[in-house]
């Protein structure tokens, strides 16, 4: 039992979330916008010593019938680093459709495309670590 940060990675922003494993909640964190990786792994190192996660979650893109793509393989590669670099379990939970999930949650709380845009990814990286808490295929490490 303890905080789990979440990823929704992209090539040039990733959207950070954290939540609980006690209490299965997630909420949106920040969003790094970096295209270097050491800039991008320097910002989740500050993330995981400030939030002493005991868990990383990595949403994993596929086409919407399940088959993978680039950007699959791309946070495939991008977990495994998180693994390697900070020594942390990984777990990759579904991210179909989060973005346009993300998006409808924000315009329904009065938002336009240009206001939702800065929250857009850590929304979606909200709903990243939702679907994993409530995932029956994930077991508290």
């Amino acid at each position: 039992m303890g905080t789990v940060l979440a990823f929704d990675f992209g090539e040039k922003r990733i959207g950070v979330a954290t939540g609980e494993t006690l209490l299965a909640s997630a909420h949106p964190l920040t969003v790094i916008r970096a295209e270097s990786n050491d800039v991008r792994f320097a910002e989740i190192g500050k993330l995981i010593a400030e939030w002493q996660p005991e868990q990383l979650v990595v949403g994993l893109p596929t086409h919407v019938d399940g088959t993978p793509h680039e950007m699959t393989r791309l946070a495939t590669k991008f977990a495994e680093r998180l693994q390697k670099r900070f020594n942390l379990p990984v777990s990759m939970a579904d991210e179909r459709l989060s973005s346009l999930d993300a998006e409808a949650r924000l315009r329904e709380t009065g938002r336009n495309a240009k206001s939702a845009k800065p929250l857009l990814d850590a929304v979606a990286a909200q709903l990243i670590l939702q679907t994993w808490f409530e995932s029956s295929l994930h077991a508290p490490q």
